[in-house]
Formats: structure tokens, sequence, C-alpha cells
């Protein structure tokens, strides 16, 4: 696995790594350098030096940097001019490329074949909000020209529903917070889902809320928000049996109403359950009431398991484990 040092002026580099750690869990062999207002170049080459002395002899580092002919960049290009063939560099740090770099590593094998990877994405987790409109049409063109040619399909009342699940569910999650960082980046990636479907009656009546969900997609990922019993009435649809889906529900009983309906699930994820007036913490993201420990009973009787977990690289926990000990 190729190691990481994450570098910059100040204690920005601590903050990125920390925030990388929320978004994909903790991560081995990555050191932070920081190079601070009272402290000169051989401080600096000091502290990449204890942290390559941490790793591995001989092993692939990358240098993930700020700023192209800062302080920190200078001293890193010193090092990596003695070990070409070991070690890169990247400038322009930003939580999209930290966090692609973490998935990468599980699939590139050289630092310098991750650094050239990581350019377009760090350029493209540069938006803005309201778009500009030059922005939108090339992204518009583009998607017009990457698209595929739709399979024609009609009517879904016309369509004989085959009583059996067609979508590919590659995760189901109970999650307070529906989609952000977590699930567009480390489930995302660990899944390799080709749609996200919010299932939620109160988001779907909200279009704020659903238009803010629907930007948050990750690249090539589309992201729907459906009423409860939509899903229901396209479980079993044959169009559907491309879709590889990974389903968010904000609650343990919107979880039950589909279940209720005829959708059928094996596994449940539970990333977070938010606490309110009433509530138990069971973990620090995971908080219950008697209804909702009620509701979980009633989906284990259905031959659900669950499975807690904020993110892949988390040990799986079971929930009644964590209900006898709470």
């Amino acid at each position: 696995m190729v190691n990481f040092i994450i570098a910059s002026h100040g204690e920005f580099a601590a903050g990125i790594r920390q925030s990388g750690q929320m978004i994909f869990g903790e991560q081995d062999n990555v050191q932070v350098v920081t190079f601070m207002p009272n402290e000169g170049p051989e401080d600096l080459m000091k502290k990449f030096e204890d942290a390559l002395a941490t790793f591995e002899p001989n092993s692939q580092v990358l240098f993930l940097v700020d700023l192209w002919g800062g302080s920190p960049f200078n001293a890193a290009s010193r090092i990596q001019a003695l070990h070409e063939d070991q070690m890169a560099i990247i400038t322009g740090l930003n939580l999209p490329m930290l966090i692609e770099a973490y998935g990468a590593r599980f699939t590139m094998e050289t630092a310098a074949e991750i650094a050239h990877y990581l350019i377009p994405v760090a350029r493209d987790g540069v938006k803005s909000l309201p778009e500009a409109a030059e922005t939108v049409a090339a992204d518009t063109q583009v998607a017009a020209e990457d698209a595929p040619v739709a399979a024609p399909v009609g009517d879904i009342n016309e369509v004989k529903h085959s009583g059996e699940r067609t979508i590919d569910v590659r995760l189901a999650r109970i999650d307070s917070r529906l989609l952000h960082g977590q699930v567009a980046t480390a489930w995302t990636k660990s899944v390799q889902p080709n749609r996200i479907i919010v299932v939620s009656d109160g988001v779907a009546k909200d279009e704020l809320r659903k238009t803010l969900l629907v930007q948050a997609a990750p690249v090539g990922v589309k992201v729907s928000v459906v009423p409860i019993q939509k899903l229901i009435d396209v479980w079993d649809d044959p169009r559907f049996a491309a879709v590889k889906a990974i389903l968010l529900f904000e609650t343990p009983q919107d979880v039950a109403k589909a279940v209720e309906g005829g959708v059928k699930l094996d596994k449940v994820n539970i990333g977070s359950m938010s606490h309110s007036e009433g509530k138990r913490m069971v973990t620090n993201a995971v908080a219950v009431d008697d209804a909702d420990v009620k509701t979980l009973e009633y989906l284990r009787d259905q031959g659900i398991s669950f499975d807690v977990r904020k993110v892949p690289s988390d040990q799986s926990k079971d929930i009644f484990d964590l209900l006898k000990k709470s």
C-alpha cells in the first residue's frame, strides 16, 4: 500500500486528515507534516524525515501538499528528487483529492500512478452554487455526448410485475443524515452503485431538501428521491433490473413500511440514528427509543440482519448486542 504524507503551511494538514477520517474512516500509513510560523527549512526537513522513518524502507510514498512552490513543497521535492522511482508529489490538496487518494490505494501500486489519477479528481471537486452558466452548458454537452442510448420503456402500469426483486441492492442503510460525505465517498467506492435512492415520504415532499440531495450526487452516480410507496411500486419492475442501488432510509420505521409493502431486504446497515428527547445512545452515532427497538425486532423477525458501521472500514457490530450493553 502506498504511504501518504500530508503537508501544509500551518495546521491545515492535520485538519484535513481529521476530515478525511470522518468520511473514510481511520487510515494506516498516513503521516502529517505541518510547517509553523516559528519554524525554518531545517525544522521542516526534520519533520519530513521523521514521518518517512515510520514507513517501511523502500516503500512507495506520495506527498499531498497544499501549495506548489511553498516551503513544504520545496522540502518534499528535495526528498523526492533522490527517490524518483518510489516517491511522487501532488499539490493543490483538497478534501475530494484526499478521499479519492484513500480509495485509490486499494487498486494502485505506485505513488506516481495515484498522483496522476488525482489531478482531474481535485479539479472536479471545485464547484460553485449557483453554477456558472459556462459550467452548466459544458456539463450538459458532455453528459449528452457520453450518455448511452436508453432502451425504450413503456408505461409503468403496462409492465407485468415479476413478484421478485429486480433492483440490485448493494447497500440498504438507515442514516438520519441520508446522503452525506460518508455515503457519497466511502460507501459509494465500496459497493459501486450506479444509483442512490433516498426513500423518504418527508423528503420527497420537500423540494429544497430534495434539490440539495440531488446536487450532492457523487460523480457517475444518479440520485433519486422517492416516497416509500414508489420504491414498493418499482421493486419488481423488470425495467429496473440494471439498477445497482444504495437505498437510504431515515428511520427503521421507514424500512419497516417498505418491507411491509413487499420490498425484500436481507441486510440493513445502520450508519446513524439521531438523538432526541426520550432516546438513549447505543453508540456515539446511534440513539434509539422503545419504538425503534420494537421496529428493529420486527425487521429481524422478517429475516433481516443488521450491521452497525459508519464507514466500510469500521468494525461491524450487531445492533442487538449493542442494545444489551446500553
